[in-house]
């Protein structure tokens, strides 16, 4: 008796191995170092101890394609990493499956995962994986004597002279213009939410207009400073951190002023793999996995308890909390992400901008 039950026991074991072996998960990020870390830090650990294998795609904003799939009825990824205001969107239009924090695994001293996120990172349809931001970078041989060092600086092309790259997007562009102008951080969407704000924000664009060069992929801000095209640019922080630590350019990141927001794993309704889907959500925004991530690539993790277990660059010698943009004192002139203020006015101020890009 007791060596049949071990031997079903085995025979069940072997047929829940071939079953997961045959289950996969499409998610769909945003490619670069990004990707790679989250490759390093949540794929590969989660197909070894699922078996699930995971399938990563790459998008310049993995919320269009969701968008554009769900609108089509026709899903083909199953988690998706997309912005705060992208996912309160999404949900409100009913596209994404709803998350109860209750089922999240909770920190490794026993906190809740509700108590454990930091505010702000558990959404109806989301949970979020990284907190980053958008950081001004310049190329150190570009400069001498004396370098930039503030969000003013960077419209200053008398004294720093050269081109600049920013995003095509007035989410990224517009704040930091009105920093530029000596608008407080905590102002900036109280200003902006007035039509003489919107005119001030602008016109300090005016002054370097004639010397951007515009991205719209985040490898691209990375590529212009290192071809030489740009001498200073903003971009995502991780991307300027994996060129100056990981490749060794002579990069310098700007904190001042810098935009921080957060990603977020959320999973549209109609996903081709909606329990393997699930699964690698809550393996990815465990306390240890998050805080791998942190090994590869200058993100803050979403949970507190991961806080603790950062610790060096996948180097061996690289402190990973200097390049954290969740450094208490870069965070002093941080402008945080108000997905609110977005969904109020991003058509508006989309227009505007694209109006006075094509002027």
């Amino acid at each position: 008796m007791k060596t049949t039950l071990i031997l079903t026991s085995a025979l069940c074991s072997l047929g829940l191995a071939a079953h997961a072996q045959n289950k996969e998960v499409n998610v769909v990020s945003w490619g670069g170092a990004y990707e790679r870390s989250q490759v390093e830090a949540y794929n590969i650990p989660f197909a070894e101890q699922t078996g699930i294998k995971v399938n990563m795609l790459a998008a310049d904003n993995p919320a269009t394609p969701l968008k554009a799939q769900v609108e089509a009825g026709n899903i083909t990824g199953d988690v998706f990493d997309i912005e705060v205001s992208d996912a309160i969107r999404l949900c409100d239009e009913g596209a994404l499956v709803e998350i109860d924090p209750a089922i999240l695994p909770a920190a490794p001293d026993g906190t809740p995962a509700t108590d454990d996120f930091i505010p702000g990172a558990l959404h109806e349809c989301a949970v979020a994986n990284i907190f980053w931001g958008t950081v001004i970078a310049f190329d150190t041989t570009k400069f001498e004597g004396e370098k930039p060092s503030t969000a003013a600086d960077f419209f200053d092309t008398a004294k720093f002279p050269g081109k600049r790259g920013l995003p095509k997007n007035p989410k990224r562009t517009l704040y930091l213009a009105l920093i530029a102008d000596g608008v407080a951080p905590d102002q900036i969407y109280e200003v902006l939410g007035t039509p003489e704000g919107v005119d001030r924000a602008f016109a300090k664009l005016d002054t370097i207009k004639r010397d951007v060069v515009w991205w719209e992929a985040g490898a691209q801000p990375v590529q212009l400073l290192a071809d030489g095209e740009v001498v200073m640019a903003t971009g995502y922080n991780g991307r300027f951190f994996d060129a100056m630590v990981g490749e060794g350019k002579p990069f310098e990141i700007i904190w001042d002023g810098q935009y921080m927001d957060m990603d977020m794993f959320a999973i549209p309704k109609g996903s081709p793999n909606p329990e393997a889907a699930l699964e690698y959500l809550k393996f990815a925004t465990a306390t240890e996995q998050l805080a791998n991530q942190a090994k590869y690539i200058a993100y803050g993790p979403s949970r507190q308890s991961s806080a603790a277990l950062v610790g060096l660059y996948q180097d061996g010698k690289t402190e990973m909390g200097p390049h954290m943009p969740t450094n208490p004192e870069y965070m002093k002139t941080a402008v945080m992400d108000d997905p609110e203020f977005w969904a109020d006015h991003s058509a508006e101020l989309a227009e505007r901008f694209n109006g006075w890009l094509a002027n």
